[in-house]
């Protein structure tokens, strides 16, 4: 039955492609099954909706945006707003709902509070609308001007950049946060005027343009939303900007950092020399850039939410305050900052269409993520192993770590790859319980390995005349831009690479978007030159993750547990599984003796000595049971071995592509001081 119902799950889904093909394909691929191409429908939707709230249109004039950072260290910020209006007796205000790179309607709208609207000194009647819960209809009552004043509580705890983004030392500041705009205004058609008031002495960093300084006030140049929301602020009182501009290039980069700790921005000099060095491999890479110049904004606090977030000529970093001084933080964080930079050209600059929304409040479709998160992922990482922030070895580590995760994920059985982009809506906060068989954003790791295997059949169809690079090049690249969109669909792929390398990309892709097998897309190791294998050694990675607390058992017991031997998640069909350990239980004891991540490695290896069952205590809520997991095989971990005979591909990928960086030279570009 079970057999027979995955088939017809399989069979749906190529009848749901083939009519979208159908719809939208030319003739001779009508009848081929395939992920669904041409024009998104929210891109019509975008234009009707327009339409429709003509009548809500800004007046001539920028919105003026004044924020008012000095309490954030209570975290809390407050706003005004004034924003010229068409007349008549009302108009639609929307706070941003769909923030770009989030993927997700994440407008943090519980966090918006003290909302009050005034015309001419009265106050104004508003009401939210009923179905869109970030739209607010206001009586202006003929006004042509209307003065707004919000406050945003900063969260404790959230995602992205709707969680924790302040502490009492430090801010990041989400322009999108504080503002409202009239509906349906396209974000390049509504400008902004936004000023920003910091706690005393506090500096700062930002891409955004035209910054003019007085006091602890900051006052920008007038700038389209569009460019408001896509320059987020860091600020704080231990603050310090570097600048890793390489020799010989036009263009300032910086890297601004805000901690709760001057100690912490202590980055060293050979860290600084790599990036300086990614900086000249993005360079080789892509050909082009479509910046003006570049800031990664790096925050380094315990206090904050932990992720990365794209934009065109800036990136939102965050990580633990001791990640530049711990060698294996400072080696986990290494593919963080080049993922997030690549994303300027793989994400900003070209974009999925039905990611390229006219506004915030258009929804966004993700079936393109595979591209738009899975390509960065493996390009990300391949650049912090060429600029040298990772060592062969780091990447070879990581990438079995990848691997591994993947190809131990029973939910691959009964949710495709492509299902996953769909529903990154809800599985970016989905819980970590049964993440292996619900499967989460794992997009971007198969995504890696999916992009890898292309990059290898590339090299093999060419006799190693082409590369991954040359596409990069074809679709990334062109002339260097200011920043712009140049929207793509899943057909503009297919082409760029047939340029490329001619190949039937159509089926490949379309077969591994809807494949149920229970093994991940290994082809790009074995073309490499590599096979993925497991021992009793710590994997680098894994062992630098573990290190904070916690044993990931994924490859032995299919258990992963806290500190404490909480049970974090369990894999289905694990021996842990068939044992009845399932998440949200604890591990109290292991063979008699208080659990510890050291006492169980120590059992798991005493264990593949003997044919004893491991004697777990384990407790459920107030329930205690003792379970045997008959399981012999010890600690695994994956990693990489060569494969003889075989030409190494993936070395060839990896290695350094730019001229090196000479150390300690003076670098290009205006010096920053602040």
């Amino acid at each position: 039955m079970l057999q027979r119902f995955i088939f017809c799950i399989i069979c749906l889904q190529f009848s749901l492609f083939a009519a979208g093909q159908a719809r939208t394909a030319p003739p001779e691929q009508a009848n081929q099954a395939g992920v669904p191409s041409g024009q998104p429908k929210n891109v019509a939707d975008a234009a009707r909706e327009v339409t429709a709230n003509a009548p809500h249109l800004s007046a001539a004039g920028p919105i003026t945006l004044q924020v008012d950072a000095t309490q954030v260290a209570m975290k809390i910020l407050h706003a005004h707003l004034t924003i010229p209006v068409s007349g008549g007796g009302e108009t639609t205000l929307v706070y941003p709902k769909w923030i770009p790179g989030e993927h997700m309607p994440s407008g943090p709208i519980t966090d918006l509070a003290g909302l009050k609207f005034t015309a001419g000194g009265r106050p104004l009647v508003w009401r939210r609308d009923l179905t869109d819960m970030w739209a607010l209809h206001v009586a202006t009552g003929g006004a042509n001007q209307i003065e707004a004043d919000l406050d945003f509580l900063s969260p404790a705890s959230g995602s992205f950049s709707g969680g924790a983004s302040s502490t009492a030392t430090l801010t990041v500041i989400s322009w999108n946060q504080l503002l409202l705009y009239p509906q349906g205004t396209a974000a390049h058609d509504v400008t902004f005027r936004p000023s920003l008031k910091l706690p005393r002495g506090w500096k700062f960093g930002t891409a955004l343009p035209g910054a003019a300084q007085s006091g602890d006030t900051i006052n920008f140049a007038p700038v389209p939303l569009e460019t408001l929301v896509d320059s987020p602020l860091i600020a704080g009182e231990h603050y310090r900007a570097i600048d890793i501009t390489p020799p010989g290039e036009a263009l300032h980069h910086e890297i601004d950092m805000a901690s709760d700790s001057d100690a912490a921005l202590e980055m060293p000099a050979e860290t600084i020399h790599d990036y300086k060095q990614l900086i000249a491999e993005t360079g080789a890479l892509y050909g082009a850039r479509h910046y003006r110049d570049y800031h990664f904004l790096l925050t380094l606090s315990d206090q904050v939410a932990h992720f990365g977030l794209e934009h065109h000529e800036s990136s939102d970093d965050r990580v633990d305050e001791r990640s530049l001084l711990d060698d294996g933080a400072r080696m986990l964080m290494g593919g963080l900052l080049p993922h997030e930079m690549t994303h300027s050209w793989n994400g900003k600059y070209r974009r999925p269409a039905d990611l390229a929304t006219p506004n915030y409040q258009v929804p966004m479709e993700d079936d393109l993520l595979w591209v738009y998160e899975g390509l960065t992922e493996y390009l990300g990482d391949v650049l912090a192993a060429r600029s040298g922030l990772w060592t062969d070895e780091q990447y070879r580590e990581n990438l079995a770590a990848v691997a591994a995760g993947l190809d131990n994920r029973p939910g691959r059985t009964w949710r495709p790859l492509l299902d996953t982009t769909i529903g990154a809506v809800f599985l970016y906060d989905a819980p970590g319980a049964w993440s292996s068989w619900r499967r989460g954003t794992d997009f971007y790791d198969e995504g890696e390995l999916i992009w890898l295997e292309v990059d290898t059949i590339i090299r093999k169809q060419t006799n190693n005349a082409k590369t991954i690079d040359d596409f990069v090049h074809l679709f990334h690249g062109g002339q260097n831009t200011p920043p712009m969109v140049k929207p793509y669909t899943f057909d503009d792929v297919v082409n760029a690479l047939n340029q490329v390398a001619p190949y039937d990309w159509r089926r490949h892709f379309t077969e591994r978007l809807t494949s149920l097998s229970a093994h991940a897309p290994l082809g790009g190791i074995t073309n490499g030159g590599w096979l993925l294998v497991y021992n009793d050694t710590p994997n680098t990675i894994m062992r630098a993750q573990d290190a904070g607390g916690g044993a990931n058992l994924a490859y032995s017991l299919g258990l992963l547990l806290s500190r404490e031997g909480r049970v974090a998640d369990c894999i289905m069909n694990s021996p842990a599984y068939q044992a009845g350990i399932s998440p949200g239980m604890t591990i109290v004891a292991v063979n008699g003796r208080r659990f510890s991540p050291d006492v169980i490695h120590d059992a798991l290896a005493a264990g593949s000595n003997g044919s004893a069952p491991l004697e777990l205590l384990v407790e459920n809520s107030d329930y205690f049971k003792s379970v045997r997991v008959d399981y012999h095989g010890g600690n695994r971990y994956p990693h990489l071995v060569r494969q003889a005979n075989e030409p190494d591909l993936l070395g060839q990928i990896i290695k350094q592509h730019a001229a090196s960086v000479p150390a300690g030279e003076p670098q290009m570009g205006a010096p920053t001081i602040r």
